[in-house]
């Protein structure tokens, strides 16, 4: 394939950050390829690069499509993904208890195989923030193969590519468009990495990112410095703010996600759980309504990692508008993105 190349074999994807632009250019443009190829040709026509490669992954958390896509992604490319949840293995979860380390799991299956994924958020650390990323980077540390981050309490890289081949294949180049990430309710507390995902990301290719929230619901203050830089160098802006429909005209793109308070965070769940639902109360009208909607370009777009809350973060008839919403076509460029990554970093392991 065209766009193949051998540089980022061996590489780890722990943060998109430490993947230079050009780097991620390659692996959208495979993406890409390999979207095209098989709807046009048929699976048949991936190329089996990856054959008898082997790519462990452990989950301290549960998924939905991460592990679909990147199970999926694996066998289209020839190797095989192992799924292994945490619990069933001799690990000390997320490094407490009496159980096997992380190093040791780290060198073994480094042996077993080609690659390691680790996805470790939200209740498997009890949302303490950086406990989950400090774990991906202990097997980084000590595997000699990839280490892929299959999201922690801080970043999400290929949800992150996934979401911006969904933005480029909509509105062409992103330059000068805006993206709103927007705190939405829902009776459910979620941890940091999609949001801040998409807003390093995005400010590094020239969008005007807007980070929309209640009062009290900041983010990391160092990743949202980072990401200040990074719009100051691309071209792009990033403006925060707690007015929703303000935000929300001229959109070309809405985000509506839950996240949880710098407050929870730092105490963790058990302890502030409750008092934390109850601030969420307050905010029960911040979700994409159709009036929302109409405030945004006449293009703008529904955007979502998923599982989106229907009735909390977005109503039914936004999600389900089928010129409006592309949650969906997002969803499948998660598949195309771990594909590549894998493709890009497993292919010259030996």
């Amino acid at each position: 394939m065209r766009n193949l190349v051998t540089d980022l074999s061996g590489k780890d994807l722990v943060s998109s950050l430490e993947w230079s632009i050009e780097e991620i250019r390659i692996a959208l443009n495979l993406a890409r390829e390999l979207k095209w190829r098989y709807h046009y040709f048929g699976v048949q026509d991936i190329p089996r690069i990856l054959d008898r490669k082997i790519f462990y992954m452990l989950f301290y958390a549960p998924s939905t499509r991460t592990r679909a896509a990147f199970e999926a992604a694996m066998t289209m490319l020839g190797g095989h993904a192992a799924y292994i949840e945490a619990k069933t293995t001799r690990l000390a979860v997320a490094g407490k208890g009496v159980g096997e380390v992380a190093k040791d799991v780290a060198v073994m299956y480094e042996r077993y195989g080609h690659g390691i994924g680790i996805r470790i958020l939200d209740k498997a650390i009890g949302y303490v923030y950086g406990r989950g990323n400090a774990v991906v980077r202990t097997y980084a540390r000590h595997a000699r193969v990839p280490v892929i981050n299959m999201a922690d309490d801080m970043f999400h890289p290929t949800q992150g590519f996934a979401d911006l081949m969904a933005f480029e294949e909509r509105f062409g180049k992103p330059e000068g468009r805006k993206y709103v990430v927007m705190w939405a309710y829902s009776p459910e507390i979620r941890g940091w990495c999609s949001v801040q995902e998409d807003i390093i990301l995005f400010t590094r290719f020239g969008v005007d990112v807007v980070v929309a929230r209640p009062p009290g619901f900041d983010l990391d203050p160092r990743l949202m410095e980072i990401a200040r830089k990074n719009a100051e160098e691309s071209g792009g802006s990033l403006k925060f703010t707690d007015n929703l429909e303000e935000a929300l005209e001229g959109a070309h793109a809405v985000f509506p996600r839950n996240w949880a308070s710098p407050k929870l965070v730092e105490l963790g769940y058990s302890k502030f759980k409750d008092e934390e639902l109850r601030i969420y109360e307050k905010y029960r009208n911040w979700r994409v309504t159709r009036k929302l909607l109409d405030k945004m370009d006449k293009h703008g777009v529904l955007m979502h990692v998923l599982p989106i809350f229907r009735g909390y973060e977005a109503d039914d008839d936004v999600v389900d508008d089928p010129k409006r919403s592309i949650i969906y076509e997002q969803a499948e460029n998660g598949l195309w993105t771990k594909a590549a990554v894998l493709a890009l970093t497993l292919y010259g392991v030996k």
